[in-house]
């Protein structure tokens, strides 16, 4: 029998496939689909101090082996998810869920991780400093290593949860930013949001998206995600959560390996709902293939490989 069990942050889940935020709501819309604590964990969609209406339309496009998103961080604000959201969730989850943050300033990140600190349910805090779909925030101050870590020390401030950083691709080093979000008191990194992308209508001769540009994500990014948290894993020392192009259990060993505790997938819930639950299913198959035991044997695996 293999042991899927891992441990975020100090935290123990089942396995370690967790729905990334924007791509599951907030989970009771799933569980009308499946019992969705088959899951890890989830992370729910992303959480402002105010209410955010995102970005005009059209702000989806499809692309070969991917898409692209400019929703701009449409939520009810804080207040709201705390007193509508979580107390449906809690019907249908019983176990640690994940809190996506974003916000437009430092105090921003901080008042709504406060907020959120007081919620029994929420186990982590996903503090997302790399949104590349909004102005005045988001991704800003997740390309400088000083302002990540400004952001990192003002939510470890005020929360005893585990914080855990989300990261841009959209950047020269990676890595250098992971360290200092690290050294300033993250207890995990997430990566990679994603990169930044855009179409035009041949028959308008417009960009597709009203916001011209957006994230692309699906398929089609696994190898460059794959390729940074394998970066960043030599880099750091706490946890990564290892995303981006994830569509299958072989996925999911292939990020371990690079160095991810935990491994979210986002966008093949979009292309099926059951997505998550399909690769929980197969993925002892998938390790027996692969002669893998337990889970926590490989996190890394590929940097212990003889280097000649």
């Amino acid at each position: 029998m293999v042991n899927t069990n891992v441990t975020l942050c100090k935290i123990k889940i089942d396995n370690p496939v967790i729905p990334a935020s924007g791509t599951f709501g907030y989970g009771y819309e799933f569980a009308q689909l499946y019992d969705i604590n088959c899951l890890g964990t989830f992370s729910f969609k992303g959480t402002t101090r105010e209410p955010r209406f995102g970005n005009p339309t059209p702000r989806i496009a499809e692309c070969p082996s991917g898409m692209l998103n400019a929703v701009g961080l449409q939520n009810p604000g804080v207040d709201k998810v705390i007193d509508t959201e979580l107390p449906k969730l809690k019907k249908c989850f019983n176990k640690p869920v994940m809190a996506n943050v974003s916000g437009f300033s430092v105090d921003d990140y901080a008042y709504t991780c406060e907020k959120l600190d007081k919620e029994e349910q929420i186990g982590w805090l996903e503090v997302n400093i790399s949104c590349p779909n909004v102005h005045g925030g988001g991704m800003s101050f997740g390309t400088d290593p000083s302002s990540a870590a400004q952001v990192t020390r003002a939510v470890k401030s005020v929360t005893g949860k585990p914080v855990i950083i989300k990261l841009s691709p959209n950047v020269s080093d990676i890595a250098l930013i992971a360290r200092a979000c690290e050294e300033a008191g993250a207890d995990g990194i997430s990566l990679i949001n994603t990169l930044l992308g855009m179409r035009i209508d041949l028959k308008t001769k417009k960009p597709l998206l009203a916001n011209i540009t957006g994230g692309y994500s699906g398929p089609a990014i696994f190898p460059v995600a794959l390729s940074m948290v394998y970066r960043v894993y030599e880099a750091v020392k706490i946890p990564i959560i290892g995303m981006g192009g994830v569509s299958c259990a072989e996925d999911v060993i292939e990020m371990m390996l690079a160095g991810a505790t935990a491994v979210q997938v986002g966008a093949m819930n979009l292309v099926d709902p059951f997505a998550c639950q399909k690769i929980i299913n197969s993925l002892p198959a998938a390790m027996e293939k692969y002669n893998i035991n337990n889970l926590n044997d490989i996190i890394g695996g590929a940097h212990r490989w003889e280097k000649t």
